[in-house]
């Protein structure tokens, strides 16, 4: 019987990135699955902290088991901004206007050394686990690709000379920081089954 975990987001890409991850594993609910419409606060100052306040939020509420995370940008020229302020960048959710001013910020600047960073907070049986995946590359100097949202257009990982746009999901499933952090928990959960 495939058991049902609860993955701590509003996010549909980031929601059909996990789904392929876990396929034939475990079904996977996000929040609006079971009917939370709560915007649940990111008050945290580190990404772990973050991915830790959605999945108490739901455990705590609706008693499943579940896991979430916090994902960002760090980019090391802009002193690793906009980090765990990366959906809300622009002062807003909006993946144009946060990728723009991303560019803007980034204009004249040599260094263009980036990393994608994701941290995976898992409660499962009142216990509380944590899982990091970090990529590194580089910001490009104009978005390419239409493939995966955020900042993907203009993210290359190191050794490829593409950007996360240009991959496919099954590629960038491969090779991202959410598939590396996805990875640790996945290996977990079949450790406990």
């Amino acid at each position: 019987m495939i058991r049902e975990l609860v993955f701590a987001t509003n996010n549909p890409y980031k929601t059909e990135e996990v789904r392929s991850l876990l396929a034939g594993r475990y079904k996977v609910l996000n929040l609006k699955d079971i009917g939370c419409t709560t915007d649940i606060p990111e008050t945290g100052t580190t990404f772990a902290e973050n991915a830790e306040l959605k999945t108490m939020y739901v455990a705590e509420h609706y008693g499943l088991d579940c896991f979430g995370d916090d994902s960002g940008l760090e980019v090391e020229a802009l002193n690793n901004e906009p980090g765990i302020y990366s959906a809300r960048y622009a002062g807003h959710r909006g993946d144009a206007e946060n990728l723009q001013l991303l560019l803007r910020n980034m204009e004249g600047k040599q260094n263009r050394k980036a990393r994608f960073r994701t941290v995976i907070s898992l409660i499962q049986h009142d216990q509380k686990y944590l899982f990091e995946g970090i990529v590194y590359g580089q910001i490009r100097k104009e978005p390419a690709g239409t493939n995966g949202f955020g900042y993907d257009p203009i993210f290359e990982p190191e050794g490829y000379g593409l950007s996360f746009a240009q991959m496919s999901l099954e590629e960038k499933n491969k090779i991202s920081h959410r598939a590396l952090a996805m990875n640790q928990l996945i290996a977990f959960l079949k450790e406990q089954a």
